[in-house]
């Protein structure tokens, strides 16, 4: 009997060690972190703005707003990927209001109701509201779901109401923010010397023969780098490199991958379902049950490419088609069924070239009209439209080449539709079309479809079972038990035949570890719980289980050699070869007799168009320098040696053709005020956080 009352007694503290250890596990390794309200820590401070701390809790309210958001957006919950854009949108987001509060407020900048009003039920429904509130089956804005949530907001529950309350006011917090910006970038003023000059940079050309010896010319065994030299270069180039808190660190991946029983089950179960499917009248009921992806009934508009599994596992598709079950570079089985297939809204496809003149009077507008119609008529030459878009055109669709994608009719304003629409055949329109934006150069890219598609997706996960990931992290976590430094941790990883790899330099927000996605666990660990030689416990990444070391770590506070050792020793090893290279071409008067130094890698070329706006000579690259030279030499000289960062360069100038006299540089200002003001938005972002001072500490908790 006293053996019984003495094991009760220490069951009972067993039950207590057990539940605190449970206590722990749930509440997760926040209350033994360095942060930890439990062991008195009390830094709950994520970053500070404009000298402003911005606390744990005032961060993670705003992560909750931007994550209720994405889940009213997209009906479910966000991944943990998704959280981390989240979290940067909630950041920024912050930084945005409490940098530009102050000039709103000095500007006296405000939304006012009316404005607010037409911004979620008027003419000027904002762009997030029409892409929340799109009709299922044509994929376009329904204006009749706007009326009836409106209407239900009286009724419904204060969270509800709260949470439109908090949409209207980002709406009105973005609207500001585009008005602030457009008032700066209406300030963009260009004069007429200005223009002159731009003028005078795209017209003057130059003939131009040149040499190129890349750096690979001089071998690595040639250049002596010691370390005096990197240091050297390293104390006169510290503006270059900006000091970063890294760690570095040793681990041992526990893959998880799924066994032939894992595999042969999901094969059973996907060729049942797809009987299933085969057989089902409710075919997105069905999906929705049995697919263990999101999204697993969906429509595509004419035009939107069909899933590339179905498209190149069969030819041709009919309505009530059941294909598969496929396997897919997703490791997963799929299997199709097209449950409607029909004639919807027509869908084209186009690019254009805008040149924009809302704001301008009617002279001006005249002249972009003649410079629209002038690159019209070059683009009806050479046949380029897409390099004639990404020169010329004001808007963000000029870095691909002006490419809308596709659209329907109602999509754009009814000028340019009409003009599209209209088109009987794919290629350029022959006029400049006119709408409210400015000027537009079209061309229709894909003729109008209406085939729209419903598919059913049946898609399984192939991987690990329970079993088998109870196995492999048996493995895993005996590792860690056994491993207590790094000594160890290399010992019984080379008796137990695991890899070693090795991660440098990790940065603090970093979130993959080499090719490991998902990793931001251990990189939290090596910054706020390890210290050099400390081992990890096991953690669990999406596709494996890891165990890491801490090999060394860095403070931040100023840029070491061993930080930026690579690119120093490139930087250092490019210029001594520099001058091996410059030292051989002295007392060389002609590009044929310093093509003879190093006969096996220089080569000569030929620039006949070369233009004094160019940073890049064709045929060589990135030369900006060198483009330069060549413009301040006259007709026959020739450069001396110029070190680029792709090699030395000797210019030759044979000709040049400067750039005639014209009477107005209205278009070639309406450039460079159109560019100016593409880049405002983005400057003044910069400007205010530089000015701001911000601080961020969130690698601490997330």
């Amino acid at each position: 009997m006293a053996l019984i009352k003495e094991i009760r007694q220490r069951t009972g503290l067993a039950i207590g060690v057990i539940a605190f250890g449970l206590i722990l596990f749930l509440v997760g390794g926040d209350l033994l972190g360095p942060n930890s309200m439990l062991l008195g820590g009390r830094d709950t401070t994520v970053g500070e703005i404009n000298g402003e701390e911005i606390s744990y809790d005032e961060y993670l309210n705003q992560i909750e707003l931007f994550k209720q958001n994405y889940v009213q957006n997209t009906g479910r919950n966000p991944s943990e990927n998704e959280m981390y854009s989240i979290r940067e949108q909630a950041w920024q987001g912050m930084v945005v209001k409490k940098v530009f509060s102050e000039q709103y407020e000095a500007l006296g900048m405000t939304i006012s109701d009316e404005e607010l009003v037409d911004m979620v039920q008027g003419k000027n429904i904002v762009a997030e509201l029409r892409q929340q509130l799109t009709n299922p089956e044509t994929g376009e804005f329904d204006n009749q779901q706007l009326i009836s949530f409106l209407q239900s907001l009286e009724s419904a529950p204060a969270q509800q109401r709260a949470m439109w309350a908090q949409q209207e006011q980002t709406f009105a917090d973005s609207r500001l923010r585009i008005k602030y910006d457009n008032m700066l970038a209406a300030s963009s003023y260009v004069n007429k010397e200005e223009g002159a000059l731009q003028y005078k940079m795209q017209s003057s050309i130059a003939d131009v023969e040149h040499l190129f010896i890349p750096y690979y010319a001089v071998s690595d065994s040639a250049i002596t780098i010691n370390e005096s030299d990197l240091k050297a270069y390293l104390d006169e180039n510290k503006e270059r490199f900006q000091p970063a808190k890294t760690r570095d660190i040793s681990y041992v991946t526990f893959n998880l991958y799924p066994s032939g029983e894992d595999s042969a089950a999901v094969i059973q179960e996907i060729d049942q379902l797809t009987a299933e499917l085969r057989a089902s009248d409710n075919d997105s009921v069905f999906v929705l049950r049995n697919s263990e992806f999101s999204n697993p009934f969906r429509t595509f508009l004419p035009g939107q490419p069909l899933p590339t599994d179905l498209t190149t596992n069969t030819e041709e598709i009919e309505e009530g088609g059941v294909y598969g079950p496929f396997i897919t570079n997703r490791s997963t089985y799929v299997t199709y069924k097209v449950s409607d297939k029909f004639d919807g809204t027509p869908r084209m496809r186009a690019s254009h070239i805008l040149f924009g003149t809302q704001g301008m009077d009617d002279s001006a507008k005249a002249a972009v009209k003649a410079q629209a119609e002038e690159v019209l008529a070059e683009v009806k030459e050479s046949g380029n439209f897409f390099a004639a878009a990404q020169q010329y055109g004001q808007d963000a669709t000029a870095q691909r080449g002006g490419d809308l994608g596709w659209f329907a009719k109602a999509d754009f304003v009814e000028p340019f539709a009409e003009a599209a629409f209209d088109a009987k055949s794919t290629g350029l329109i022959n006029e400049v079309v006119e709408t409210e934006y400015g000027y537009h150069i079209i061309s229709v890219t894909e003729l109008p479809k209406t085939e729209t598609v419903k598919l059913a997706v049946l898609e399984l996960e192939l991987g690990p079972s329970d079993a088998t990931r109870n196995e492999i992290f048996r493995d895993a976590d005996y590792f860690a038990a056994n491993t207590g430094n790094a000594d160890e941790f290399k010992t019984n990883a080379e008796e137990e035949g695991y890899r070693i790899m090795s991660a440098a330099e990790l940065a603090t927000n970093a979130r993959t570890i080499n090719n490991l996605t998902g990793a931001r666990e251990v990189v939290r660990w090596a910054f706020n719980d390890a210290s050099v030689g400390s081992v990890s416990q096991v953690f669990e990444l999406e596709n494996a289980y890891v165990v890491a070391t801490l090999n060394g770590e860095t403070d931040g506070e100023e840029v070491t050699l061993s930080q930026v050792r690579a690119e120093v020793t490139a930087q250092v090893r490019n210029d001594k070869k520099a001058k091996v290279i410059m030292d051989k071409l002295a007392g060389k008067e002609s590009i044929s007799a310093m093509k003879e130094t190093f006969p096996e890698f220089a080569s000569v070329g030929t620039a006949a168009d070369l233009k004094m706006i160019d940073n890049t000579i064709p045929g060589i690259g990135y030369a900006p320098k060198a483009v330069g030279a060549i413009f301040g030499l006259k007709e026959g000289g020739i450069t001396k040696p110029i070190k680029e960062d792709i090699g030395v360069i000797v210019a030759k100038l044979n000709s040049i053709t400067p750039a005639g006299e014209i009477a107005d540089y209205s278009m070639y200002k309406n450039q460079l005020e159109a560019s100016a003001k593409q880049r405002t938005t983005y400057m003044i972002m910069m400007a205010a956080q530089e000015l701001a001072d911000v601080k961020d500490y969130r690698y601490k908790f997330f």
